[in-house]
């Protein structure tokens, strides 16, 4: 039933209960694929830039974020592969979800950035009107 299968991470423990939950659905699958997507905002970069210093460190900071994730993914066998894409994290993880063949968006009801959710609207929430796909919201 769901053969590809997208979690949006940031590497919080929104997402890394997002990452259980579909850990368990491709489980049961067999066979399925998971995509992380991970999205980096203007904010994120400008933060990690001014926090760390050098690009190199700044990218290794970064997929040390999804390292839990990997690891619970490592330990099960599933197959998963990591994208990361630059932009609004909303709007970037619906084009990308709409583009690709994706059977299943599953996506934290919170992320990282909980004053840019109260200001601007959830991301979960956009990716859920926005996605041709079926989404769910992990708590």
């Amino acid at each position: 039933m769901y053969q590809n299968i997208l979690v949006a991470a940031d590497g919080s423990d929104h997402s890394i209960r997002t990452a259980e939950h579909a850990a368990e659905l491709a489980n049961m699958q067999g066979d399925a694929h998971i995509t992380i997507i991970y999205v980096i905002d203007g904010d994120t970069s400008k933060h990690d830039v001014l926090e760390v210093g050098d690009k190199e460190t700044v990218e290794m900071k970064r997929l040390e974020r999804l390292k839990p994730i990997e690891e619970k993914f490592d330990l099960m066998d599933l197959d998963y592969s990591i994208e990361i894409k630059r932009g609004e994290p909303g709007p970037t993880i619906v084009r990308y979800a709409n583009d690709e063949d994706f059977d299943l968006v599953i996506i934290g009801s919170r992320g990282l950035n909980v004053l840019q959710e109260m200001v601007l609207g959830s991301v979960s929430h956009k990716v859920a009107k926005r996605v041709k796909c079926p989404v769910m919201i992990v708590k």
